[in-house]
C-alpha cells in the first residue's frame, strides 16, 4: 500500500501549527522557573548528553506521561505555570510531539528548531548523562 502522506508532509504540517523557538531563544530562558525543557529522544541517544536541566520523556511514552487519566501519568507535566519546550535530534520528532500535545489540549508547549544537533552546533549548555542522573537523583 503506498504512503499517501509522507513524514515530510506530517512534519511540515506540524511545524505550521506549533510554536518553534530558536536555540538562542531557549538558551536565554534556561533555568527559569516557568520553563521545562523536555528531551524526547530515545534513551540510546542520551549517551552524548542532553540539555542542562532537561527532563527525559521518551517520545513513545509522552502522551501517556502527560495525560492525568493514564496509568503512566507523570505529575511534572501538570504544572500549567510552565512552558514545556521539547527537543529531539533534529526537530522532526519534536514538531510531531508538540502537535500531538497541542491536540491533547496543551497550550503551553513548544519545541526547539533544529533539536539537539543545532543546540550542540551553537555551543549551548549541555550536561553528560552522568551529570543528568546526579542532578535528577541528587
Amino acid at each position: 500500500m503506498p504512503i499517501t502522506k509522507g513524514y515530510k508532509q506530517l512534519v511540515d504540517e506540524a511545524m505550521a501549527q506549533v510554536k518553534t523557538y530558536s536555540v538562542a531563544e531557549v538558551r536565554a530562558r534556561l533555568g527559569k522557573p516557568d520553563v521545562q525543557i523536555v528531551d524526547i529522544r530515545d534513551v540510546r541517544e542520551l549517551a552524548n548528553g542532553t540539555v542542562v536541566g532537561a527532563l527525559h520523556a521518551p517520545r513513545g511514552m509522552l502522551e501517556f506521561w502527560v495525560d492525568p487519566a493514564s496509568p503512566y501519568f507523570k505529575p511534572v507535566f501538570a504544572d500549567e505555570s510552565k512552558e514545556y519546550i521539547l527537543f529531539c535530534g533534529a526537530g522532526w520528532r519534536s514538531a510531531l510531539a508538540t502537535k500531538a500535545l497541542q491536540d491533547m489540549g496543551m497550550t503551553n508547549v513548544a519545541h526547539i528548531d533544529g533539536g539537539w544537533a543545532e543546540w550542540v552546533k551553537q555551543g549551548a549548555p549541555t550536561e553528560t548523562l552522568e551529570q543528568h542522573k546526579a542532578r535528577k537523583h541528587g
